[in-house]
């Protein structure tokens, strides 16, 4: 059976993507404002957000094999001094070259393992490559080969509006822990803070030590669980951004009734909640969403059941809370993953989750009838910024002596960032 990267498949079929621009170099909207074709092409994107990249113009007119040829013999070049990470969304030419390959969790992890790298070179968007740099030893570089593959998600939460969210919330709160004689935060009479903040991993740098300075945690889709459990341990609360969705799934499975998580809203005056439903909270969502795991649909899933009797559904937990309860399972894309390798041969499986992953696990699983969810093909749009022209491009330069691209995060933020992503390694998903 013949497969087809999702990039040959927006070639060969543009009519079923939801924007054929995508099959287009990204460069060609790499200094246009947004985040370029695709399902985040409609996100407000904050001002200013600068990612100025630009890839230069013999790169942009090599073809795919002259491409692979020079990535390839660059890391033969640099050896050791060199690891490739590749998130599990990125297009097929890139993940190929990948030293390790996995979610943002796992490759937090794998960066650690190869400390004697000289350069980080990470394969997926903007917030990442910046926790990959704080958790890196200080002689390390970190480089995105593209540095406009940015996250309209992390753009969602900036760090004005969180803590101007916080500053609310703390009067708010001030006068619940003087009710008990204490004052806000962990000394209050039960031993635990009014809240605790966590941020996904699909956030700034800013926002991670936001957190790292307010006693908090940041959480991936893999460990969002054991990271709430960790957080209700040390406060009443939870205030969770930018991803509501993880936040709401998440907290209904662990039994947190609905009105008991608030979506609240920056722009409104008291966060636009009544205060006694802020006093009430056990999880406060932020009003944030992934343009990717929004699309997919409830009708959808009853379509798939309607055309594949017995067909398994299995979704990310960034997707809406009726998508998530219609489904079969949800869970992380390594959670995906596994349970793709857990079906037998004959399954049919839909999948609610990014086309590049969905299209590797059906090449992977020929035995199997694996399938999106949507039918129409549409990819993370800003990690389809990364292809193989900008990794050749990077690769060349550090084979000349050269670091291109570099992501350094200033060391005021990242010395408390590091303190809630390491809680976040220490929470293990169970």
């Amino acid at each position: 059976m013949t497969t087809f990267s999702v990039d040959e498949l927006i070639t060969t079929t543009p009519e079923s993507s939801c924007d054929a621009d995508l099959a287009s170099g990204p460069w060609a909207f790499d200094l246009t404002p947004g985040y370029g074709p695709g399902a985040s092409e409609d996100d407000v994107i904050p001002d200013p957000v600068v990612r100025p990249g630009q890839l230069p113009v013999a790169y942009q007119r090599m073809d795919e094999a002259e491409l692979h040829a020079r990535i390839t013999a660059a890391k033969q070049a640099l050896g050791d001094k060199l690891v490739i990470l590749g998130h599990f969304y990125q297009r097929d030419e890139v993940v190929q070259h990948a030293d390790f390959v996995g979610d943002s969790f796992q490759l937090a992890n794998a960066a650690l393992t190869r400390p004697d790298a000289e350069t980080i070179v990470f394969c997926g968007v903007h917030f990442m490559a910046e926790t990959a740099d704080i958790l890196a030893r200080s002689e390390q570089h970190v480089i995105l080969p593209n540095l406009a593959a940015g996250c309209s998600m992390a753009d969602m939460a900036d760090e004005e509006s969180v803590e101007a969210a916080w500053e609310e919330l703390m009067e708010l709160y001030a006068d619940e822990d003087a009710a008990s004689g204490a004052g806000a935060g962990p000394g209050a009479a039960d031993g635990k803070a009014s809240v605790i903040p966590v941020t996904y991993m699909n956030s700034s740098a800013a926002l991670k030590a936001f957190c790292g300075r307010h006693g908090g945690i940041v959480c991936t889709s893999s460990n969002a669980a054991t990271v709430l459990e960790w957080a209700f341990e040390r406060g009443r609360r939870v205030l969770f951004f930018p991803d509501q969705h993880l936040g709401r799934n998440t907290g209904k499975a662990m039994g947190v009734p609905l009105e008991q998580m608030p979506m609240i809203n920056p722009r409104k005056p008291g966060l636009g909640v009544d205060a006694q439903e802020l006093r009430d909270a056990r999880v406060l969502l932020w009003p944030g969403f992934c343009s990717v795991h929004k699309r997919f649909t409830v009708a959808q899933i009853e379509q798939a059941r309607a055309e594949h009797p017995g067909v398994k559904v299995v979704v990310h937990p960034e997707s809406p809370m009726p998508v998530v309860d219609a489904a079969d399972a949800a869970g992380s894309t390594d959670f995906i993953r596994k349970f793709v390798a857990a079906s037998e041969p004959g399954d049919v499986i839909a999948i609610g989750t990014e086309i590049n992953l969905v299209n590797r696990l059906a090449a992977e699983h020929p035995d199997r009838t694996i399938f999106c969810l949507d039918p129409v093909i549409c990819p993370c749009s800003t990690m389809y910024r990364i292809h193989p022209g900008y990794l050749a491009w990077v690769l060349d330069g550090l084979v000349e002596g050269e670091v291109r691209n570099e992501i350094v995060v200033a060391d005021d933020v990242a010395t408390h960032a590091k303190v809630a992503l390491e809680r976040m390694l220490a929470a293990l998903p169970k």
